[in-house]
């Protein structure tokens, strides 16, 4: 199968905040594509992050902003580790996001802990190991 890249759009209500956030995540802004209207976040060589100021993504679309508080979806980041799960919640919090955005779950395979960005954004920040799965078990 070939590479495939994911580029995910966010509205931001501020650039450099968001930006700094998403570095403290771990994310890489890759300057070649970012200006000051949009910042280029790469989780991963498949996985990049388009954060664009209001202005930008209107150019987008004229779709309304969804209300403070709303979620239309959330975007899963696998970790590492129980530990990686948990400094990523607090590198959210310290950078202007929310940690435990919705409660965390244990299921022995499977650990999770949600978080959102400045703006609202909900992520999932998950540890699994595939092979403790009980069979047929799915988030």
């Amino acid at each position: 199968m070939r590479t495939r890249t994911l580029f995910i759009s966010l509205p931001v209500s501020d650039l450099r905040a968001s930006s700094a956030f998403y570095q403290a995540l771990g994310f890489e802004e890759n300057a070649r594509f970012s200006d000051d209207s949009t910042a280029c976040m790469a989780w991963s060589e498949a996985v990049v992050v388009m954060l664009l100021t209001h202005a930008k993504w209107r150019t987008l679309t004229q779709r309304p902003f969804p209300p403070a508080g709303s979620s239309g979806s959330m975007l899963s980041l696998a970790m590492d580790s129980r530990e990686a799960v948990d400094a990523i919640n607090r590198a959210a919090a310290a950078h202007g996001g929310q940690a435990d955005a919705n409660p965390a779950e244990d299921d022995g395979f499977m650990y999770s802990r949600d978080l959102a960005d400045p703006d609202g954004h909900l992520w999932g920040a998950f540890w699994m190991d595939p092979a403790a799965a009980p069979c047929g078990a799915h988030s």
